[in-house]
């Protein structure tokens, strides 16, 4: 019997060994040294927080995944006591730098940095990228009210700009929960959040001012694909003003997943706005389960009409090697 090691599983017409950049990952050993400190309970956590290794490498093998790019998350967020920070942290980054050597080619990770935490966030840079050899950074796209690109981050984004570092985005819950009763935060609120947050980035001259940062957008740029002519139309309107020219080329320096999920429906006005090839295969695992992922994403995405066989091919798997050419070393 092979094992997810030694076999992928292919959906008909996907290219071999899809790369998924959008895989939250919840350290086992985290979550202990977050009992430990009383900062959470693990039943109090969400299902999605605990991560397991054995169901997850079967998803991926289903799905066709050889490489999942890991992403951080620290639910019941610690204290915002520096020492305590960084100690979850080391532990988070040393369970995801042990997973990547027990499974080569199967992991990587982003090291995350946090907009409310310069300072931290420069040692988790220096510390995921250097020592532990991350891929990239992981953010939220906005914290305490305010979105990335604000000129409070200038001194994180100079020092990833100088890394060229390809830095992952996503929405965090909104502070106030879901505007409308019954509707959660990831169904409208998290594209939002993401979408003011690349709006944001282009305001803020951090594009311009930073041109070797890759930024990834998640769930398809949220609403931002599906606007773009809004912003064409009305960029007039906005403090500062965004020159109509200008919006398709800023909409180019962006990178957006999959994990939306993508449908038929959904891929031509995205390919019709941004080149394929700033198109990712991402899953929002496991957050997104198992049967949503091998049953009806996967199908979709290998079945998309909009797509050629070349899209689908960069989009699976290419364009993240040629964003993250250290995950072809793997």
């Amino acid at each position: 019997m092979t094992s997810p090691e030694q076999h992928t599983a292919q959906h008909p017409g996907s290219a071999p060994g899809r790369v998924d950049v959008h895989h939250h990952f919840t350290a086992p050993a985290w979550i202990d040294w977050a009992e430990s400190k009383e900062l959470t309970r693990r039943e109090k956590l969400p299902w999605w927080a605990h991560w397991d290794e054995d169901t997850t490498l079967a998803m991926m093998s289903k799905a066709g995944i050889s490489t999942s790019v890991l992403t951080a998350a620290m639910p019941g967020s610690p204290s915002q006591d520096p020492h305590q920070r960084k100690e979850g942290l080391q532990i988070s980054l040393q369970a995801m730098s042990d997973l990547a050597q027990a499974h080569p080619r199967r992991f990587a990770f982003f090291t995350p940095v946090f907009l409310d935490d310069l300072e931290t966030s420069s040692w988790s840079v220096r510390k995921g990228l250097d020592d532990y050899g991350a891929v990239g950074v992981s953010t939220r796209t906005s914290m305490k009210g305010e979105y990335l690109g604000n000129p409070a981050h200038e001194p994180l984004l100079a020092e990833l700009n100088e890394r060229s570092a390809v830095v992952s985005t996503h929405p965090m819950e909104m502070p106030s929960g879901p505007v409308m009763p019954g509707l959660p935060p990831f169904l409208c609120d998290f594209l939002l959040d993401t979408t003011r947050a690349a709006i944001s980035l282009i305001l803020n001259g951090t594009l311009d001012r930073y041109p070797n940062l890759s930024f990834i957008l998640p769930h398809g740029g949220g609403f931002l694909p599906y606007m773009a002519t809004r912003l064409e139309l009305f960029g007039h309107m906005l403090t500062p003003k965004i020159e109509p020219a200008r919006v398709r080329d800023y909409l180019h320096r962006f990178y957006y997943d999959t994990a939306a999920p993508m449908s038929p429906a959904a891929t031509p006005t995205l390919v019709a706005t941004v080149s394929p090839d700033r198109i990712l295969y991402g899953t929002d695992w496991p957050p997104t389960s198992a049967d949503i992922i091998t049953d009806v994403v996967a199908p979709a995405l290998d079945r998309d009409p909009a797509l050629t066989d070349d899209q689908r091919r960069g989009i699976n798997r290419d364009n993240a090697l040629s964003l993250m050419p250290g995950l072809a070393q793997l």
